[in-house]
């Protein structure tokens, strides 16, 4: 294979690495994804069907041995919030022989939803209840749609509204008995959502040493007043490795405790705050990361539109229409330390900024030595909020104006972390530290790949400029790293079309033009 259609091959592969959805499917068998727990209950999940038979000819079951306690059950925890709109059915078969019934209690089969984060997750479960027939394999299927449920606390909402449940409960015969019961469960099956967002079309895995990529990020350094940053932070941002580098497989932003004189203004703190030097519209964003420590450390993980004006922002000089908040802001995580495992999801808009009324969060476990994974989830209806794949926070207006809904529009990325007024006496220093940074779009599998006629741009190699004689309006250019990230997005507006590379370092790149249908791909050469 030449080196060229190798690297073809590796962006391919880059772009369709990642499928995001809900699924927990185990057959006890090959298809084993679940860990179960048996509560007050014994269980064996991998024993010979005793009664392969009628609808269950497979060869392995699980167990369910309930020796008399009062709250028997074997339970799941999904890893992962479940989106009942997307997919509000649960599955499972099950055999109960007659001859391991014990009691009088009515034979029945309940699946419970709980939020398994809250220290007592049964308070606020919903359940369905489903009878049983002896002696016999059966599908239970459990609709929180269309069946009747039951809710712990009536002052809970109907389970089709809530994004909280995270903890399936199957509990054979009702609580608060001590009769026995014996029966057998195979075919769990639950499939939700599956992102449509599967194609990788920027990241930055972090895997450099010294500087941070610049091809990648713009360490954001001017005072935006003349003084000082917004929401009275403490800090100058730098563009020094001391504050942003990468090393050992991971990207640093590390807030110091030093006295330093920029723009003839003098801090005692210094931080990064960095700019991608990539926007989008639509997708999901993934960001896998350790957040500081300490009282009065702000760190946070989140996009502005790109029409921003901002004195010193990145795009703000080319792109620059709208002050903020109408431009919109996105926050995927933000962290303060004076609350130190709580994370947060906001967003600011004209309809609601600074002390905003849309917001979602929760407590996590040790996120400053823990890596979780952040994630926003942005189509043209809706803005989901995940940490680790559960979701905390869905914006979703009914009206969808420029008050309300700004995000109809390119955005770009922002890593930072500020120091607050209420920063500990005894703060040193502290980072922020990012393992990987991955946007995911749409693929666009229906366009046909074809390769460009050697003439299509020149001069090529080029030190400067590229022309395109041969490119009709509309029809879009853009040119990638040998490693699939995205580097410069120009729209084809006229029919003698240019494009200034010369900010490009010199190398061979990806040239790709989308055009009535079509995707052609060539090398271009940066002298």
């Amino acid at each position: 294979m030449s080196k060229f259609g190798f690297f073809i091959v590796l962006i391919s592969s880059l772009f369709n690495s990642a499928i995001h959805g809900q699924s927990l499917k185990d057959d006890f068998e090959s298809n084993r994804q679940i860990n179960w727990v048996g509560d007050d209950c014994l269980i064996d999940t991998c024993v010979t069907n005793p009664f392969a038979q009628g609808l269950n000819t497979s060869s392995n079951v699980l167990k369910y041995n309930d020796v008399g306690g009062l709250y028997a059950n074997v339970r799941i925890n999904a890893g992962f919030s479940f989106d009942l709109q997307s997919c509000s059915v649960f599955s499972v078969k099950i055999y109960v022989p007659s001859n391991g019934m014990a009691g009088t209690q009515t034979n029945q089969i309940a699946l419970k939803l709980q939020n398994g984060d809250l220290a007592t997750p049964w308070s606020t479960q919903s359940e369905i209840i489903k009878p049983l027939v002896l002696d016999q394999w059966q599908t239970i299927q459990f609709d929180f749609k269309t069946d009747p449920y039951i809710n712990l606390d009536p002052n809970s909402p109907n389970p089709m509204s809530r994004l909280d449940f995270n903890r399936i409960v199957i509990q054979v015969n009702g609580e608060n008995n001590t009769s026995k019961v014996m029966a057998y469960l195979d075919d769990f099956f639950y499939e939700g959502a599956v992102s449509v967002f599967k194609q990788l079309v920027w990241s930055d895995e972090c895997n450099g040493n010294g500087a941070v990529d610049s091809s990648l990020w713009f360490a954001q350094t001017q005072l935006p007043n003349g003084n000082a940053w917004f929401n009275g932070e403490l800090q100058h941002y730098t563009n020094r490795t001391i504050n942003a580098k990468q090393n050992n497989g991971c990207m640093s932003i590390t807030a110091l405790k030093e006295q330093f004189t920029d723009q003839a203004v003098t801090k005692q703190y210094t931080s990064a705050r960095l700019n991608s030097k990539f926007a989008f519209k639509f997708g999901r964003v993934e960001v896998r990361a350790k957040l500081p420590f300490g009282v009065g450390t702000w760190p946070a993980i989140w996009m502005l539109g790109k029409n921003i004006i901002e004195p010193g922002a990145y795009w703000s000089k080319s792109y620059g229409q709208v002050n903020w908040p109408a431009c919109g802001e996105i926050d995927i995580m933000e962290h303060w330390g004076s609350n130190q495992n709580y994370v947060q999801s906001a967003i600011h808009t004209p309809s609601s900024f600074g002390n905003t009324i849309n917001l979602g969060g929760r407590m996590m476990a040790d996120v400053a030595n823990t890596f979780h994974v952040y994630a926003l989830e942005w189509t043209a209806s809706k803005l989901v909020f995940k940490v680790d794949e559960q979701v905390h926070y869905t914006y979703s207006p009914t009206i969808k104006d420029a008050n309300t809904w700004p995000f109809d529009q390119e955005h770009y990325l922002l890593l930072n972390v500020a120091i607050n007024p209420s920063i500990a006496s005894n703060f040193n220093q502290s980072s922020m530290l990012i393992d990987y940074v991955r946007v995911y779009q749409v693929p666009q599998s229906n366009l046909t790949q074809t390769t460009l006629p050697l003439n299509t741009a020149y001069p090529n190699p080029t030190s400067a400029e590229v022309m395109f004689p041969q490119i009709q309006a509309p029809a879009s250019i853009k040119i990638f790293s040998l490693l699939g990230i995205e580097l410069m997005s120009v729209d084809v507006t006229s029919n003698e079309q240019s494009v200034d590379v010369s900010a490009l370092s010199p190398g061979t790149y990806l040239l790709q033009i989308v055009q009535d249908g079509q995707v052609s791909i060539q090398k271009l050469i940066k002298d």
